[in-house]
């Protein structure tokens, strides 16, 4: 058992050396090697293999990003666990007024005072029961009223496709600075490169 745990901590510690050691280094690294493609791409059309490369250092980015963030919150735990929350009075006290300022010590219902948890309780029940309690009432109904009915032509116009004049007038009522989706194309580039 004694090896067993012996090779493992090897194996850890090689692990580590590989992977967590210098993160800082070597997300510099990474991203100067981004910044070199990005303006190279700037100048002219990167091939295949660097435009790999760019989205491979992408990853390896992100990637080396989520082990800092995952060691330097594992390294906050263990500091909090070994040396303790030094402002804990501070926050019990904190704690303890928003809790003294947020109980209901009495209640005014009707001009009587009420006091006691169970008397503010009932009190609350009784006001918030009444308050959503349905109350019937008499509600015109449409049963007796008499709708004009669409006629048959009138009812085919409902669903008639669109013409090329109706789309076109209404891009052209709306605002060019608005977005009708979400990538980002606005009105006056549409008006503007002719479609209709």
């Amino acid at each position: 058992m004694r090896k067993k745990l012996k090779m493992v901590k090897s194996y850890l510690k090689e692990w580590h050396s590989q992977h967590a050691q210098n993160l800082e280094g070597k997300m510099w690294e990474v991203k100067n090697r981004i910044a070199v493609l990005d303006a190279k791409g700037e100048i002219t059309m990167l091939p295949e293999d660097e435009v790999a490369e760019l989205h491979d250092l992408s990853f390896q980015l992100h990637t080396t990003a989520r082990v800092q963030n995952s060691i330097s919150w594992q390294n906050a735990r263990m500091h909090w666990l070994r040396d303790g929350d030094a402002n804990i009075k501070f926050f019990h006290a904190a704690m303890s007024s928003r809790r003294r300022q947020n109980a209901i010590n009495m209640l005014s219902v009707g001009g009587i005072n009420v006091e006691g948890v169970q008397n503010i309780r009932a009190a609350l029940y009784d006001h918030f029961s009444n308050h959503f309690k349905a109350i019937r009432t008499d509600r015109p109904n449409v049963e007796d009223l008499n709708f004009r009915k669409l006629s048959f032509p009138e009812a085919g116009n409902l669903t008639k496709p669109f013409s090329l004049e109706e789309v076109k007038q209404v891009v052209w009522d709306c605002d060019s600075f608005k977005s009708p989706g979400p990538d980002g194309i606005n009105f006056d580039f549409i008006k503007k490169i002719g479609i209709f």
